[in-house]
Formats: C-alpha cells, sequence, structure tokens
C-alpha cells in the first residue's frame, strides 16, 4: 500500500485498513557496521551529510555514542531474544540525548538536567534566495529587575475573571501604600509578577467585592459583598541575563519562567479587555461576527505568543476565529439548534437528553427581577414545567412553577409543555423556565461543528495574504502595547509595530518519473502542481474484482455511465481494469449503508470473488463517509473509494484522473517515483537501506470524552524509491499523545515473551519486501507540541531502540527524529508580485531557517505545496534527535521532495 510521505500525517497513507502481513518469524537478518565517516560536510561537523561509498558495511554494530556494555554482536535470526541491555536501554536514550556529537566542539555550560537537542548543523544554501515577511514582531526589553510571586485566593475561586478583578482591586487599594508603588502583571491564577521588589516577602491581604450579579440594577444597600484574602509570597527572581545570553547562542536551556513573565505582562491588558480562549483573544471589537447556523455564531480575534528566535525576542500574532453560542432566550436557541419549528410541543424521553447535553455547563441570565442573576445550568427537569412545583422557603407547602412567577412577578409562561432549566445543586435544585433564561454573550462553544458549520466557519475566516497581513497589522494597532502603561512603563517593554523581514529560499522542485510508455516519461512540476496528460503511472494496479453501490437519490441513474468513465481513464493511465463488475453495479437508499455493503460483501464472497475495491457514491447529505470508511475498511476488509455525487456528476476529466490516483496506490499501484531515488542520488537515502516512518495521534473532537485517540504509523516499503508506504493503526487512551504501542511485549504460555508493535511489525514488513533490514531510520512525527517534546522523544525513542533490539541484538540503526507541526501560527507573505503563485501566496518549495527560528536547534519552516485559496500556512521542522548527521540542506531538500510522493492528487502537500 502507499502512503503520504515523510512529512506527513500518519494516518493519511498506507490504505487505512491497519491490518499487518506476517509476523516476522523465522526470517534471515544480517547484521552490519553502521558506516564510516568520512566526506566532506557542512556546519561544524565536518563529517555531516556524507556516508561512504564502497562496499556494504561489517556485520557488527559499533554504537556512536556509549552505552551500556553488552555481549558481543553476532548474527542471528530475526526473532533473537534481546540481551539484558535493552532493559536499560530508556538509560542509554537518556544519556545520548544529552550528549553532543563526539566530532562537535565543546558546549558552552548547560544545566543537565535537560534533555539537549540537535545543535543547527549550519545553515541551508540550495534554492533561490529571496525576501518574506512574517507574522513576528521584534521585542526588545530593558534591563528590571523582575520578581515573581505566589498567589493564593481564599475562598478559592476558579475563574480568572474574577481573579483578576481581585487582583486589579488589590492594586488600586494597596499600590501606593503597601506595594512600593509597583504595578504587578497576574496570570489569572497563582502567579504574580513585579518589575522589581515589594517590601515585603510575604505579606496578606483583605480585598471586598461587589456580587457582580447584583450591581447592575439594584441599590448600594441591598448589594451583596464577598470578602477575600489574598497571600503574596515571593517565589523566585527571572533573570533577564540568563535570557539575553540563551538568545545570543551563550545557554542551551530556554529560561522559560523570564519568558513566561514577559508574556504574562504582553497579555494582561487583552485578557481584561477580551475572551481569553488558550492563548488567543476574542470580541465583536476584533472583527465581524456571523451566524454559523443552530445558535452558534463566530467571532474574530487574534492569536499571540511570545517566543525566541535568532532575531530576539518575537511575538508570534496571528488572526484568529473561534465558534461562541449566540446570545438567545433558550427556547430560540433550542429551536435554531434542534430545528424545532413548533417550540410549544412538548419533548420526548430522547429530545430532553439531547437538549442536556447541548446546554449542560452554559451559563445563563434572567432579568425578570430587580437585578440580573446568572446560573449555570447543570441539567433538565424530566417532568415540563407545568407539572413542577418547589416548597418556598418561608412556606411549608408546595408552590408550582407556573403560580410562581405568575403571582410573584406576573409573568405568564407560554411554553410549559417544555422542560425546565436545572441549576443549582442536587440537593437543593433551582429550577427555570427557558423562556425567561438568556444564554450569556461570549462562552465558547466547545462541542464538534457539523460539516455546514465547518464550511461556513473557514468561508467567514478565509482570507488572501494581503487581506490577512493587513488584519494582521490592524490588530497590532488596535493591542497599542506602546501606549499600555504596564507594557512600556512599568516593564519597559517595547513591540515593533512592523513584520519581520525574513531571508528565505526557494527550493527546486523534483524531478517525477513516470512510465516509460507515456508521452511524457518525467516532469519537473512547476509551482507546486502538475497533471497526469500524457503521463502513465509508474506501476499500474490491477483491478479485477469490483462492483460499484450509489446511495445518492438525485443522481441515482449515473452509476454505470459514471464506472463506465472511470474505468477508462485507470486503464489510459496505466492500470489494469477489468471492464465488467464482478457483482451488478446497484443503487441503495441512504438510511439501509450497514445492510447494502453487507449484501455486497456477501454476495462477492459467495462467487469466489472477493472485492478488490467498492466504488461508493456518498448519499446527496452529508456526514455517511466516516460510517462507509468504518465498515469497508474495518468490518468487512474491503478497499474502498467514495465520490461526492455533485462532483461525481459533472464527470471532469480532471476529477477521474485524481480518482484513478487514489485507486491506483489502494490497490497497491504507484504513481509516480523521484528520478533521484531511481537513480540512487539521495543523500543519507540511497547509499544504504533507509526506512521513512510518519506518525501521528488523531484526537477525539472536544465534548468527545469516551472515545479513544487513534495513532497511525507509516512507512516506507520500497527502498531506494521511498514511494510505497504501509499504515498500521491503534487505538489508545483518550488524548494520550505518545503512542503506546510503538513497541510492546505479551507473555506467552508455550513461547514465553512475545515482542510485537508498530515499529516492529514494520521493519519486518520492509525486511520482507527489500531483503534488506534498515541501516537507517528517519522518523517524522506529526502533532507534537513544544510541551511535549521531551516527553515524546524519550518514550517513543526507547520504543523504537527496543523494538530493534527485540528484532536481534546489538541492533541500533542510525535514527532521525522530526517533530512535524502544522498547529502553529507562523505565516509567511511574500514581498514582491514576482514571488507569488497565482494565489498570491509564497512559493512552493519556499524555506526558511533564519531570522524567526530557534535561537541554537535544528529547525526550520517549509511552504512546500502551492496555494489554493486563503493563506497558505509553512510546516515547521524540528529536529529533536539526529544520528545521521544531516546538514540543513539536505534535510530539507529530502523533506520538499518526499511531499512531492503524496499519492492521492497532483498536488503536493504536507
Amino acid at each position: 500500500m502507499s502512503g503520504r510521505g515523510g512529512g506527513g500525517r500518519g494516518g493519511r497513507g498506507g490504505g487505512g485498513r491497519g491490518r499487518g502481513q506476517g509476523s516476522g518469524r523465522g526470517q534471515p537478518s544480517p547484521s552490519f557496521h553502521r558506516g564510516g565517516d568520512g566526506g566532506r560536510g557542512r556546519g561544524r561537523d565536518s563529517t555531516r551529510g556524507r556516508e561512504p561509498s564502497g562496499p556494504p558495511p561489517p556485520r557488527q554494530v559499533t554504537p556512536i555514542q556509549p552505552s551500556p556494555p553488552s555481549a558481543p554482536t553476532t548474527s542471528t535470526s530475526a526473532v533473537s531474544r534481546p540481551s539484558s541491555g535493552v532493559e536499560s536501554l530508556s538509560r542509554e536514550v537518556t544519556q545520548k540525548l544529552t550528549l553532543e556529537p563526539t566530532a562537535a566542539p565543546s558546549p558552552p555550560p548547560s544545566s543537565s538536567k535537560a534533555i539537549r537537542f540537535p545543535q543547527r548543523p549550519g545553515f541551508g544554501t540550495v534554492g533561490k534566495k529571496c525576501r518574506v515577511r512574517a507574522n513576528h514582531f521584534l521585542v526588545g526589553v530593558a534591563d528590571r529587575d523582575l520578581h515573581h510571586y505566589d498567589v493564593s485566593i481564599s475562598p478559592e475561586i476558579t475563574s480568572k475573571k474574577v481573579n483578576r478583578i481581585i487582583i486589579e482591586q488589590l492594586t488600586k487599594l494597596y499600590r501606593a501604600s503597601h506595594l512600593g508603588g509597583l504595578s504587578p502583571a497576574y496570570d489569572g491564577r497563582k502567579s504574580l509578577y513585579t518589575a522589581g521588589a515589594l517590601p515585603f516577602d510575604s505579606k496578606e491581604f483583605v480585598v471586598k467585592l461587589i456580587d457582580d450579579d447584583q450591581n447592575r440594577r439594584s441599590s448600594s444597600s441591598t448589594r451583596k459583598e464577598r470578602q477575600f484574602k489574598v497571600a503574596i509570597k515571593l517565589a523566585s527572581k527571572p533573570d533577564l541575563q540568563y535570557l539575553q545570553e540563551f538568545l545570543r547562542g551563550r545557554h542551551f536551556e530556554c529560561p522559560q519562567e523570564t519568558i513566561q513573565v514577559l508574556d504574562v505582562v504582553l497579555r494582561a491588558k487583552p485578557s481584561e479587555n477580551y475572551t481569553v480562549v488558550g492563548r488567543s483573544f476574542f470580541s465583536p471589537q476584533l472583527g465581524r461576527k456571523g451566524e454559523l447556523g443552530n445558535g452558534i455564531e463566530y467571532w474574530m480575534g487574534f492569536y499571540q505568543s511570545l517566543r525566541p528566535t535568532q532575531m530576539g525576542l518575537s511575538l508570534n500574532i496571528d488572526v484568529s476565529a473561534r465558534s461562541f453560542y449566540e446570545p438567545l432566550l433558550v427556547t430560540e436557541f433550542v429551536a435554531k439548534h434542534f430545528r424545532r419549528a413548533n417550540v410549544s410541543r412538548p419533548m420526548s424521553d430522547q429530545e430532553r437528553i439531547k437538549v442536556k447535553k447541548a446546554l449542560k455547563g452554559v451559563k445563563v441570565e434572567l432579568n425578570h427581577m430587580e437585578y440580573v442573576k446568572t446560573y449555570k445550568i447543570v441539567g433538565v427537569s424530566r417532568e415540563p414545567i407545568s407539572e413542577l412545583t418547589f416548597t418556598l422557603d418561608d412556606q411549608q407547602k408546595n408552590v408550582s412553577v407556573v403560580n410562581y412567577f405568575r403571582e410573584r412577578y406576573n409573568i405568564v409562561l407560554k411554553y410549559v409543555s417544555l422542560p425546565a432549566l436545572q441549576c443549582g445543586s442536587e440537593a437543593k435544585p433551582v429550577f427555570l423556565p427557558m423562556e425567561l433564561c438568556r444564554i450569556v454573550g461570549g462562552q465558547r462553544y466547545t462541542k464538534k461543528l457539523n460539516d455546514q458549520q465547518v464550511r461556513a466557519l473557514l468561508k467567514a475566516t478565509c482570507q488572501r495574504p494581503r487581506d490577512r497581513e493587513e488584519t494582521i497589522n490592524r490588530m497590532v494597532r488596535v493591542n497599542n502595547f506602546q501606549g499600555d502603561n504596564l507594557v512600556d512603563k512599568e516593564f519597559g517593554i517595547q513591540v515593533q509595530k512592523e513584520l519581520a523581514l525574513v531571508e528565505a529560499r526557494v527550493l527546486p522542485a523534483p524531478m517525477l518519473k513516470y512510465h516509460d510508455s507515456g508521452r511524457e516519461r518525467s516532469v519537473n512540476p512547476g509551482f507546486g502542481a502538475w497533471n497526469m496528460i500524457n503521463k502513465k503511472m509508474v506501476n499500474g494496479g490491477k483491478v479485477d474484482f469490483w462492483t460499484c453501490v450509489n446511495f445518492s437519490l438525485e443522481y441515482a441513474n449515473m452509476s454505470k455511465d459514471f464506472c463506465h468513465e472511470l474505468v477508462n481513464m485507470c486503464n489510459s493511465k496505466g492500470m489494469v481494469f477489468c471492464q465488467s463488475p464482478s457483482v451488478p453495479i446497484r443503487s441503495a437508499r441512504s438510511d439501509r449503508i450497514d445492510e447494502a455493503l453487507v449484501d455486497i460483501n456477501n454476495e462477492s464472497r459467495s462467487k469466489n470473488k472477493p472485492l478488490q475495491l467498492l466504488i461508493v457514491i456518498l448519499p446527496d447529505q452529508t456526514g455517511s463517509y466516516g460510517k462507509i470508511k468504518r465498515i469497508c475498511e474495518t468490518v468487512l476488509g474491503i478497499v474502498s473509494q467514495c465520490c461526492q455525487p455533485q462532483q461525481a456528476a459533472k464527470f471532469s476529466k480532471q476529477y477521474f484522473e485524481n480518482l484513478s490516483l487514489k485507486i491506483n496506490v489502494k490497490v497497491g499501484g504507484r504513481n509516480t517515483v523521484l528520478s533521484d531515488a531511481i537513480q540512487r542520488r539521495i543523500p543519507l537515502v540511497s547509499d544504504y537501506p533507509t526506512i521513512i516512518f510518519g506518525a501521528d495521534v488523531t484526537h477525539p473532537q472536544p465534548g468527545e470524552d469516551s472515545n479513544s485517540s487513534i495513532a497511525a504509523v507509516v512507512a516506507s516499503m520500497d527502498w531506494p524509491e521511498v514511494t510505497k508506504y504501509r499504515g498500521i493503526v491503534s487505538a489508545q487512551a483518550h488524548r494520550e499523545e505518545i503512542i503506546q504501542d510503538l513497541y510492546k511485549t505479551s507473555q506467552d504460555p508455550q513461547k514465553g515473551v512475545v515482542h510485537g508493535g508498530m515499529i516492529r511489525e514494520l521493519l519486518v514488513a520492509f525486511y520482507k519486501s527489500t531483503n534488506q533490514k534498515p541501516y537507517r531510520i528517519i522518523f517524522y512525527r506529526d502533532g507534537v507540541s513544544e510541551g511535549q517534546f521531551n516527553q515524546v522523544l524519550l518514550y517513543e525513542m526507547d520504543a523504537i531502540r527496543k523494538a530493534c533490539a527485540s528484532l536481534q541484538e546489538g541492533y541500533m540503526p542510525r535514527v532521525t527524529f522530526v517533530v512535524v507541526q502544522k498547529r502553529h501560527h507562523t505565516r509567511l507573505f511574500p514581498t514582491e508580485r514576482e514571488q507569488t503563485d497565482k494565489s498570491g501566496n509564497i512559493q512552493a518549495g519556499t524555506v526558511v531557517d533564519t531570522t524567526i527560528c530557534h535561537p541554537t536547534e535544528f529547525d526550520f519552516y517549509l511552504n512546500s505545496h502551492a496555494g489554493i485559496q486563503g493563506t497558505s500556512k509553512p510546516t515547521h521542522y524540528h529536529v529533536l534527535y539526529d544520528e545521521n548527521n544531516f546538514t540543513a540542506d539536505i534535510l530539507q531538500v529530502l523533506t520538499n521532495n518526499l511531499c512531492y510522493t503524496y499519492v492521492f492528487t497532483s498536488f503536493h502537500l504536507i
């Protein structure tokens, strides 16, 4: 099966079936030496980037770094039990990760507590030079004596907003008398920062607040006052000098606490003025808002983060958008969200449960009293409000809710057949009529958006590069950091108003090889895109048994003509595709998907013609794709190709071409290969057997608290071409980012310890496919945030080492571990029109490893794809471990070239 290539999402390639092919028992597995260190290279290590030519390496393994002593290595079978050295691999990996390559000069002093990632081996030089603008703003900091204080508020408050109000009030009351005239910056939780020492090391204050729920309409005599004790205690003294030394490359351990101080200062004013969601701020004042449907709307805002870079401290600011509840009456929300034309109609138990799920945790306000009162919804009553009664505090008799509101507030309830909203506690519930409760504005909608809402959000927020750049500039002007006394005067922080100007390069596109029988045997893509005209797949797959099922009602009659054109296209591009279906083509109802798929599978098997491909024309209404894929790929074991009915009905040649590319890969073919791979001209890949992994973990949507996370790993199976990939998927604990099944063992009563896991299975499959054992591993790991770098590297590198050692004692292929980040907020904008593609974005292949990148570590941004709509997002690559001694050029070019092997379209993507 084929997959995406080194830098892509692990779950996108490999056919998606997640099934192994063989256990690897009894396969011979020759050992070998790691190779010499001759040849020229770039950067400070003269051995980087070149491997020896000449004969294959010897059959003995010599580790690059010191490792625990073990028994002498001998050639054994692929299933030899690992020695006791395997048990200490975790310690060995930890030790190795804190060491520099032996040929490198002695590093500057650094803490031994943190893992030290590889230092930058030099800067890239390949490609056409250009300049781009990045949404990074240079930050200067005056010399201040920073102090960090721990804050404890009693009684404890969970709301950051209320905590900020308490500290704001404390500052107003005691700034001159007890705080030495200093204005602190507060993070809303436990930390408070000052630019200078407070006159005390520890002190307790008393702060009184007026209840916010009651301060709008009530007189001062009836306002409820709350009292808080605030304890402030000196915690540490962050060192600005150390930060400057780190930015100059004289220290390798990032002073995160100092950066945190400055970040909190820069976020203080936006946190007071706007709704905070993570590192982003939202408000109707920051841009237009609009409806997403079903009682949900979007707000515009901005993301903000302070980062250490080569140019110094950088404030990364980007446009952002999030979904929020519309500030509606709950009855209006229910009508919109559940599309109830008749709101007064009684609810069934099933409908009531859905309403409870949609509204639980949402804050509502009532304004029928003398003051506005806010409640949080905890549930929905079982009975309609017409049947609800309760006992008044000053009476012993039960009173109906309907009568209470009529007699107390002169309000006649309209929707008495609806259940009431339940607030308060289980012991003392408060029941509120839906028609009197208004959803408080500014509450983020955290549940999964439906397809229609996602399309509406993307359409509303999609901006061309020039428009996005202008919006970012406007956000900076709105922030007006130089007009903020806390930022400018108190802490001496200066934020530049212009986007950073960055030196960049445009890498050349690789030559792609197609089949020699086509008119065009190769192509050199321009602007990241090409087509299949006059080209044939380099290896066409074969399909003997296939059929088609059409779930579309609107396009029910097009199935045969559609399949005829698709089969002809597949054959014209080099596949061997049988013209006649092995099972009659049919239509089926969209509400009977399960039965239709099972019937087709049973019929094909009864004829002894198990389907190699099922073409599925999807229902007219969206939402069935996931279900169809789950049944076909995981229950029935059928490779499927789904088609949108609206697109299929156009009978577009381009559409048929793209489908043929997808189908060919799914049935075991290859669409194209890199010419350099065939000619064995890819440095650090072509010389010795090399396996390229891609791995990722997909997590459930917010609000889906019980579903598993899904880990996926793909690996190349066709060295030296590195185009054909095999994939494995595995379920693991909810929102667990570390891949648990990379290596695992189990106890068998007869066999003893049984070794397994995704890495081991893919290594065995690689050996069976190529008759070679990987000498080198390049591991692209997607979806890891910076805060998880250490944890993921230690665990997953340990798993890779153990998987290798379980195949043969002492087997330690060289590993390069690269994290691939797409969920970041760096955007690159062209400075000249001549440097853009058709969409106005920077050109495909644009790479940046200066200015906005890490001060000392090996990372780069690569925009490998052509823009289609909106603003292109470059992918950020960060090398966490490198035994192969990659130079910047070799890794950047390899990564860019691998993106062209993405198999499902004639665009290259990542």
